[in-house]
């Protein structure tokens, strides 16, 4: 019997260049997703209240816009608690509250990031108050910041939220791929789907917030949360695969991974995203997923109805292309009998 010969001296020259080449640009694209994100971010238009004497509000909003040009977009409200509603209802990241005793309202539960932009203003506000004081000769006001929706103390960075968006991108990968790569037959795929998002949702839920405590909230509205965003992504990979075939795999990766994990806003906020990428990314799973699970986290005054609807519609578009692929490519059932079931031979 002869021996095989070497991989190396079978594959021509110019095919191992070209393969090289092409994985060269493969990764050149991973670094690029994953790295845009954070060489580009920066404060773009932060919606922030502001709230006070007309005045006061003049004069700030002009400070504001000759120190953070661009980076806050201010929205006048009436009162206080009218901030305090706003920030709490996810439609700003904090406050400015102004008067006799000027106080900046913060959020680090919505991001961290945002929170210390709102402290480097209340430090400006700070600057002025002491100026305007010693002209007048009177006594500073002390400029006060309150976080107004604080982390857990068992996540005082913010790091077990950042971190809890993961689960939804690998996950619902992994979901998708191995049920289509181990199971045969559209609707065998679909059942095997539903049953991992659900077991799979209440697991993470149950690591992050029974175990790690950097969720709060509802255990069950977070678990669905998890098992929805699971099935949106894993349901998608399963339809492209039936109506593609095993190359519709990849296509999932390409989607979830490259181009829609880095523009989620899971990070930090989707405002420091360039425009619109911020916006777009809450369209796709990833970032709806990361939004919905914050909010139920932190924020159970907010409208949470655009997320839990992105995530349905991406998990009904998958079944839909599962059932499209099935119809399709479905023929007469052609059954092969076994040696067991087979008459025996006379």
């Amino acid at each position: 019997m002869s021996t095989p010969a070497h991989p190396s001296a079978r594959t021509p020259w110019g095919r191992g260049v070209a393969l090289g080449l092409v994985l060269a640009v493969v990764v050149s694209i991973i670094v690029l997703a994953f790295s845009w994100p954070a060489v580009t971010s920066e404060p773009r238009d932060l919606p922030v209240a502001i709230t006070g004497p007309a005045e006061q509000l003049a004069m700030v909003e002009q400070a504001v816009t000759e120190n953070a040009e661009g980076a806050v977009a201010l929205t006048e409200v009436d009162d206080r608690d009218a901030a305090v509603d706003a920030i709490e209802g996810r439609e700003v990241y904090g406050a400015v509250v102004l008067g006799q005793a000027p106080e900046v309202l913060t959020s680090s539960a919505a991001s961290p990031v945002a929170a210390q932009l709102l402290g480097g203003i209340a430090a400006q506000l700070q600057q002025q108050a002491a100026q305007a004081a010693a002209a007048a000769g009177a006594p500073a006001p002390t400029v006060a910041v309150t976080d107004v929706v604080p982390l857990l103390d068992t996540d005082p960075r913010g790091a077990g939220m950042t971190a809890a968006s993961f689960p939804l991108v690998l996950g619902g990968m992994i979901g998708g791929i191995a049920i289509t790569m181990a199971i045969g037959g559209v609707w065998r795929r679909v059942a095997a789907l539903l049953a991992y998002s659900v077991a799979a949702g209440l697991a993470i839920a149950g690591i992050l917030q029974g175990w790690f405590a950097v969720l709060a909230g509802a255990y069950l509205l977070n678990a669905a949360a998890f098992g929805l965003s699971l099935l949106a992504i894993g349901a998608t990979i399963v339809g492209f695969a039936s109506i593609v075939g095993r190359p519709g795999i990849a296509l999932g990766p390409v989607l979830f991974l490259l181009i829609a994990n880095p523009i989620s806003g899971a990070a930090m906020p989707r405002e420091f995203l360039p425009a619109p990428w911020g916006e777009v990314g809450q369209w796709f799973p990833p970032g709806a997923g990361a939004t919905l699970v914050r909010d139920l986290s932190y924020f159970p005054g907010a409208d949470t109805t655009f997320p839990w609807l992105v995530l349905a519609v991406w998990a009904a578009g998958g079944l839909v292309l599962a059932a499209i692929g099935h119809f399709r490519s479905s023929g007469p059932l052609v059954i092969a009998e076994s040696d067991e079931t087979q008459p025996a031979a006379a």
